[in-house]
């Protein structure tokens, strides 16, 4: 999926500029053609040589480095680019790049790339709750960027909350999704039921089943990124789901007979284009 594909990775000065080097090593690992452009306050938490090393690319910094080989690089770099991530994205490049100004070579780049862009904030949480830093991210939404929004929980600064850039697998997804080919199923709308049921025989016991989920798990996923609109009923697993999915919990074949909201486990069947079922339910009850 990722094979000869090239993607930029746009790290700004953050300390989560860490959890970049495992997102490079996924990519590359996948045979992604991965290059890294630093802003010089990045520097100051993670060497390029480390990029470099990862990459097997020369990680650029200076927008008027002179060794290059053949075009003028940021312009060269953006015609290559299938898709790039800003990750993480300080406040300070968020701003930028949302009034268009391009002083260094990441912002300059961004400016002349037609390929889908991705933002990911990382800074402390009053700095990311700031009513300007709301607007410039939906700026860029407006600009066709997608931003994901940041985990909660302690920041290196000592305080809790929003602005936790997620990790580097999270990060990985939204690339997949990206980039994955064909999206003929955009527009459809898809059920995939997956997992173990358990079916009652008295308050202690239960009738059960040996299914993993893994393949209705997979199918979930194979929908998802063709572009559809997937709905994943599961029942008891040890799996994680797929992300970009709706998920409901069920441990019972049986539904609820009426619509009561998203958080019920009824499931309404108008529009549902295609129900792919991995599931073998046992319906059989015993009388005692």
């Amino acid at each position: 999926m990722l094979k000869g594909r090239t993607v930029i990775l746009g790290v700004t000065g953050s300390i989560a500029a860490y959890k970049i080097a495992s997102l490079a090593s996924m990519l590359v690992k996948k045979q992604a053609s991965v290059h890294v452009i630093m802003t010089q306050n990045a520097m100051n938490f993670i060497n390029p040589i480390t990029f470099e090393t990862l990459t097997g690319h020369k990680c650029l910094v200076d927008t008027f480095d002179r060794n290059f080989e053949f075009q003028v690089e940021h312009v060269s770099m953006a015609k290559q680019a299938d898709v790039v991530m800003i990750a993480p994205a300080s406040a300070n490049v968020i701003g930028k790049l949302a009034h268009g100004l391009a002083d260094d070579m990441l912002t300059t780049t961004l400016l002349a790339c037609k390929c889908p862009k991705i933002v990911s904030p990382a800074m402390n949480t009053a700095m990311f709750e700031n009513p300007i830093v709301q607007d410039n991210l939906k700026i860029l939404e407006k600009y066709g960027y997608e931003v994901i929004q940041p985990a909660s929980g302690y920041l290196a600064c000592g305080d809790a909350g929003a602005g936790k850039m997620p990790e580097a697998e999270t990060l990985y997804q939204y690339i997949e999704r990206t980039l994955a080919d064909p999206k003929n199923l955009i527009g459809k709308k898809v059920l995939v039921t997956a997992g173990t049921t358990q079916e009652n025989i008295d308050p202690v016991r239960y009738i059960t089943n040996h299914s993993s989920g893994k393949m209705g798990y997979a199918v979930a996923k194979a929908a998802m990124l063709r572009g559809a609109d997937v709905t994943l009923v599961s029942g008891q697993t040890a799996l994680t789901p797929p992300m970009f999915v709706n998920k409901l919990k069920k441990r019972k074949a049986r539904w609820q007979s009426s619509w009561n909201g998203p958080e019920t486990y009824w499931l309404t069947w108008v529009n549902i284009k295609k129900k792919i079922s991995f599931c073998v339910d046992f319906l059989w009850k015993r009388r005692i």
